[in-house]
């Protein structure tokens, strides 16, 4: 694995290293120095800056929203590529660390899912830390999963072609989705992971390698974690996946990672983990690119690649999916 590298910035590609130059430049300070509230503005603002301006046109955009097990109406946001009724429909978790992130922040990603995947793609504005801890997130997330198999229909989705994705915290919360899936007999026709975290502790060498100066700092991660989750809850596999007992059954996979974020030796762990468990897992490396990339696409080119990527899986996990009546 790339971590190794005796100088890890020299993995780093043009547009990736420009990025991280401007913002060292605009000395703009840490989000572990930031209250909750001031970054997750910090980050509805800043973010969008970077991806993709103007958003990708899609046939249909829709505030709904989805009910908890509590009685909480969780926002979210319905993409539709066309008028088809039936759709396949993913599931999206946004990342930010289970603090920050929101239907904005991911927007565009979504976009580019739906059209790309030729698939509805409904985002989903789980409840945040610190104050809704570890696992209020999962419980969201699995809800909204839960939900749409049910309820699909009303909202012209097909609900025997679902799939759950997201990226970092949110590709967490897809992976735990997933496990849950298994263990309820939902049949998923796809897991969509970007650079998920999967460890119980950030303990990998790329953590090490990339711990300063690549988008994602420890001390962010840091304060992530300790706003989500208490230490005794760590190994707990509703936070890493990895750590479940059995990883036989589950979905196929598509995993994209970084090469150059703290991340990316935990994402390639779990892809073999998966495999070893016989799951089909296709993996990308995307080479010289930093963690978030693909929520960068104006600064980091990159990102349509993987956005490409990702559409192509979606197409091909659904196509093997015949829509199937009276179900």
């Amino acid at each position: 694995m790339s971590s190794h590298h005796l100088n890890p910035r020299a993995l780093l590609n043009e547009a990736s290293r420009s990025l991280i130059e401007r913002v060292q430049r605009a000395g703009r300070p840490p989000m572990a120095a930031m209250t909750p509230a001031q970054a997750r503005a910090f980050y509805d603002i800043g973010g969008p800056m970077l991806d993709l301006q103007p958003a990708p046109q899609v046939h249909r955009v829709q505030d709904i929203t989805l009910p908890a097990r509590d009685g909480h109406a969780m926002p979210a946001r319905l993409y539709a590529p066309s008028h088809a009724s039936a759709l396949p429909v993913l599931l999206y978790l946004h990342g930010g660390g289970f603090t920050v992130g929101s239907l904005c922040t991911h927007d565009v990603l979504c976009r580019q899912l739906s059209r790309q995947g030729h698939c509805a793609v409904v985002s989903l504005a789980y409840r945040l830390a610190p104050e809704h801890r570890f696992p209020m997130a999962v419980h969201d997330s699995w809800d909204a999963l839960n939900w749409l198999h049910q309820n699909g229909l009303a909202l012209g989705l097909d609900r025997t072609r679902l799939a759950v994705g997201g990226d970092s915290a949110g590709g967490t919360l897809a992976a735990v989705c997933a496990l849950m899936a298994r263990d309820a007999g939902l049949k998923l026709a796809l897991q969509l992971l970007f650079y998920p975290g999967t460890l119980a502790r950030q303990n990998t060498a790329s953590h090490h390698s990339f711990a300063e100066g690549f988008m994602l700092d420890k001390a962010t991660v840091d304060w992530f974690f300790a706003n989500y989750i208490d230490e005794d809850d760590r190994a707990d596999w509703r936070f890493a996946p990895m750590t479940a007992a059995d990883h036989s059954g589950l979905a196929p996979t598509w995993i994209g990672l970084a090469e150059c974020d703290p991340l990316v030796d935990e994402g390639v762990l779990y892809a073999d983990t998966l495999r070893m468990a016989g799951v089909p897992v296709d993996l990308e490396i995307y080479k010289g690119v930093v963690h978030g990339f693909i929520t960068m696409g104006r600064a980091i080119p990159d990102a349509l690649t993987a956005h490409a990527d990702a559409g192509r899986a979606l197409r091909q996990a659904f196509d093997h999916e015949p829509c199937r009546s009276g179900l």
